[in-house]
């Protein structure tokens, strides 16, 4: 009797540890909205709400097939008050052909980095609601998960996530290029003011 006393202990201490390690309950998230909100370098636990995981070779057809590609690094400098120029802290290296679009996969964003993003989204793809978008980041990165989810939520309907990102891309022996981001102009209207 006292084994199976201790057996069942066992077994709800198991499942209270499993409840909490619960990526849905992840502290880390913002419970009403789901975007990751801290400790964005870390195992990517969920499947991305709104898009699909892609591999290297999926990446290779989306790109031949003329898929748009966002990279969303962070930038520690964030961007000149004056002329809204991203202050280039750290030097960044991203997939030939993509766009960087650095802070945009954030848990929460400014008004005016929503607007950045949604104008360089419907900018690259010229309008088009359906057209491919690959997003990445680093590997174990939730920077591009979240703007995955943030996409959808604008209404792109195919969305893709490069996970291993651009350390995928290199272990693969392939060269990246110099990233250079568009700036966000000091006026840029929100989405509010649209």
């Amino acid at each position: 009797m006292r084994r199976a006393a201790l057996a069942a202990a066992f077994a709800l201490a198991v499942l209270a540890g499993a409840a909490r390690a619960d990526p849905a309950s992840d502290f880390d998230s913002d419970e009403a909205t789901g975007y990751r909100v801290q400790n964005y370098r870390a195992p990517v636990t969920r499947p991305v709400e709104g898009g699909t995981r892609i591999d290297l070779p999926a990446l290779d057809r989306l790109r031949d097939e003329g898929a748009v590609l966002i990279d969303t690094m962070p930038q520690r400098g964030g961007t000149d008050p004056a002329t809204g120029a991203w202050r280039l802290v750290d030097r960044r290296e991203t997939i030939p052909g993509a766009t960087w679009l650095p802070e945009t996969g954030r848990g929460q964003l400014e008004p005016r980095l929503a607007a950045y993003f949604a104008r360089h989204l419907a900018r690259l793809t010229g309008g088009d609601w359906a057209r491919a978008i690959v997003f990445f980041c680093l590997a174990d990165c939730w920077m591009s998960w979240n703007a995955v989810k943030r996409a959808a939520a604008l209404g792109y309907t195919r969305l893709y996530w490069f996970a291993d990102g651009t350390d995928g891309w290199t272990e693969a022996e392939r060269p990246l290029v110099e990233a250079v981001p568009p700036p966000v102009p000091p006026t840029m209207p929100t989405l509010e003011d649209r």
